[in-house]
């Protein structure tokens, strides 16, 4: 397939930086970027391993912590308005620049996103989604949820291609999940000892709801391990911890996704009881690891992944005594947290950044070759 794909996105992300990669493998893929790099976000973001496509950062006005009003993307996409555009950003001041110039000069354009729950469809703001988004040429879809999402906002069903979002590589599902002893050693070799291990991971904001989990804790055996990576202990987690008198609590800055695996595949359990989550790429590095994962129902990346009661439990936000409760059947269920986990990383087999890169790449050659 000769065609170029120019891809337009917000900021850039790990995830979006290896997934064009891999793109960048089978075609001719230059993205460009309204920022370089996001101000929620730690240093690995400001990383970038480019290695198989261009990369093309905008200078404009910032608007927020991960957008900006930058024109200058609207010369570059006159450069390529005979290939395969494909704008990430459509609810962004750049992205919504590029979507409505497409629509002035008849520019075939394709929307991908990865997250977002529809609303209602009415109003001012809902109309102008609905102008933005229905003439699209086709919709890359993320999730079941991202098509609801899309087909309020007038696509057309058969128009709506999916693919398997994710933040993996092949090499990071683990080959075969470990036993429960073969767990308790690999903590041993953390300096871990403990007889049980949770596991979470995030930033220490409210959406992510740490706090809820530090009071789901209240209880647990004295050997059950707690390990919350993310940064340093806010006031607010210091205070929970002193105030429930909890003994088994650990903080842990953020480290690199290869230290990081060593203690996924330590661990027994993974929790998130999230707030919020527009996706949740944890859940599925979590999966990879072979872990039954509880979250919430608010968490896209759960609703998507975790069967309830197959391999993990989603539960209610801000139930504190439901995630206390799954918790302790995981805790003193041992062969349930292997089954589970077995599920788990069975289930997030297919969702790695070279299948997502196929998956796009044979969607974008049928919709060339219908075109024709």
């Amino acid at each position: 397939m000769a065609k170029r794909v120019l891809f337009i996105s917000n900021v850039p992300s790990p995830y979006n930086v290896a997934y064009l990669n891999e793109l960048g493998k089978r075609m001719d893929v230059t993205a460009v970027f309204e920022r370089g790099f996001s101000d929620e976000r730690d240093n690995s973001w400001k990383t970038l391993h480019v290695t198989d496509f261009k990369c093309i950062l905008l200078k404009g006005f910032n608007c927020s912590v991960d957008s900006a009003f930058a024109p200058g993307v609207l010369n570059i996409i006159y450069q390529f308005e005979d290939d395969h555009i494909i704008i990430g950003n459509p609810s962004t001041p750049t992205g919504i620049m590029s979507i409505l110039y497409c629509k002035l000069f008849r520019i075939p354009y394709i929307l991908q996103s990865e997250g977002g729950i529809p609303k209602d469809g009415k109003g001012l703001k809902e109309k102008f989604k609905y102008f933005l988004m229905h003439s699209a040429k086709l919709y890359l879809s993320g999730m079941s949820l991202k098509n609801e999402y899309f087909l309020t906002y007038g696509a057309k069903p058969e128009r709506i291609k999916q693919y398997p979002f994710t933040s993996l590589y092949a090499k990071d599902l683990v080959g075969r999940v470990p036993t429960a002893d073969e767990k308790k050693k690999l903590r041993r070799a953390l300096g871990i000892e403990a007889e049980t291990m949770i596991i979470s991971v995030g930033q220490f904001i409210h959406r992510k709801a740490f706090d809820i989990l530090l009071k789901a804790c209240t209880g647990l055996p004295d050997n059950c391990y707690v390990l919350i990576v993310g940064g340093e202990p806010t006031e607010e987690y210091i205070g929970i911890i002193k105030e429930l008198g909890l003994k088994n609590i650990h903080f842990m800055s953020f480290v690199s996704r290869e230290e990081l695996a060593k203690y996924y595949e330590a661990a027994d359990i993974f929790a998130l009881p999230t707030r919020e989550d527009t996706w949740g790429l944890v859940i599925n590095e979590a999966m990879a690891a072979g872990l039954p994962v509880i979250t919430t129902d608010k968490c896209v990346a759960g609703c998507e992944l975790i069967e309830d009661g197959v391999n993990g439990y989603l539960i209610p936000t801000e139930d504190v005594d439901t995630l206390h409760q799954k918790i302790m059947k995981l805790v003193f269920s041992p062969e349930l947290c292997i089954k589970m986990g077995l599920k788990s990383r069975d289930e997030i087999k297919d969702y790695t950044y070279e299948n997502m890169a196929r998956v796009i790449y044979n969607e974008l050659v049928k919709s060339e070759i219908t075109n024709e």
